[in-house]
């Protein structure tokens, strides 16, 4: 039997030996009382990464946007986002459930950008009628795409110019991190110091392409990563022992960024191969995520597509629009194996 190879996101990665190794040797304390030396030790080296003050170790992504945004807004306040990004859409609508923060969504332009002219225009005046705008949250990459910095850098500078905070919802950040670099031809390290610094805070997911187990970090101040401290113990996420899931995230930081070409290397060469094949239409990816569309009679056998997948041992997501998605347990003989059987599907 073939080894499943799993394309639905890179969130299915393993810990590799050695990680497993890192998280076994670590060492630990209470983290509730402060005195975990490994959490501490992963907090400090993210924030001198990214150039913050100060950073938080959180349970999940979500936890880390959920805590920022409460942490930059009060009951009656609101932030504008996209209606695609995931502190918005996929995220059980936390900031409104648990924060009585209103969020305002505005629509994406084709590049994952949000029109600046938007952004202006939802900013609310002061005013009792209104939702007070505290925040402005982008995200990058989004959908795999990456948010180009000279966007970045107006979008906040308008937000900053309006008395707005603003926050980055960076949980594929050294994925746009690696696409930017091959861009500037500097590196990783450089280019995801150049994105964070436009932000008043930043959360960074381990568990994606760096392969963590678990656990993202969110980025900032001292005074707001205060906050958000007191948010996460409401929130639940006050993790004891937590030092041995941190030890795997400052094993992913030391061993797993300069690694993601090889991920993006994959994805594009995933969407060469099922671009050659008539009915798909496949969009030319900037980082690790693949989407194809189905198009004429392809689309009517959608859902035979990703049964035949399955049955072959691979595992894919989506419908009339699938995603692909590369990480590190996935081979250059993965992908030449999953290009052979999309185009055995249809007929060769």
């Amino acid at each position: 039997m073939s080894p499943v190879i799993d394309l639905r996101s890179d969130t299915v990665t393993r810990p590799s030996a050695a990680m497993r190794a890192a998280m076994m040797a670590a060492p630990v304390g209470d983290d509730v009382f402060g005195d975990d030396p490994s959490v501490i030790a992963l907090q400090e080296k993210l924030a001198a990464m990214l150039g913050f003050e100060s950073a938080l170790f959180v349970a999940s992504g979500t936890q880390s946007n959920l805590c920022a945004i409460l942490s930059h807004c009060q009951r009656g306040d609101e932030y504008i986002v996209g209606q695609m990004a995931h502190c918005y859409r996929w995220e059980g609508g936390g900031a409104a459930v648990f924060g009585s923060v209103q969020p305002q969504p505005l629509e994406h332009q084709s590049d994952g950008t949000i029109a600046l002219e938007h952004i202006a225009a939802a900013i609310k005046p002061d005013d009792a009628h209104f939702a007070q705008t505290r925040l402005l949250a982008l995200e990058n990459t989004l959908g795999g795409k990456l948010i180009p910095l000279d966007y970045i850098v107006q979008a906040t500078d308008l937000a900053k110019s309006r008395g707005l905070q603003t926050h980055l919802d960076g949980a594929r950040l050294f994925n746009a991190a690696t696409a930017q670099a091959a861009q500037t031809g500097t590196d990783v390290y450089c280019e995801a110091r150049r994105i964070a610094s436009a932000f008043d805070s930043v959360s960074v997911c381990l568990s994606k392409g760096l392969g963590a187990p678990v656990g993202s970090v969110l980025c900032g101040t001292h005074a707001l990563i205060a906050r958000a401290h007191r948010l996460r113990k409401m929130a639940g996420g006050g993790m004891r022992q937590a030092g041995i899931l941190a030890a795997a995230g400052s094993y992913a930081l030391d061993h797993n960024l300069t690694r993601l070409a090889n991920d993006h290397a994959l994805a594009k060469r995933l969407a060469a191969g099922l671009g050659d094949i008539p009915g798909l239409v496949v969009e030319p990816p900037h980082s690790n995520i693949v989407f194809v569309d189905l198009t004429g009679p392809a689309l009517q056998r959608s859902k035979s597509l990703i049964d035949h997948l399955k049955s072959h041992d691979i595992l894919a997501t989506g419908l009339y629009r699938l995603r692909f998605v590369t990480h590190l347990d996935v081979s250059a003989d993965d992908i030449e194996r999953t290009i052979d059987t999309v185009r055995d599907f249809f007929g060769g």
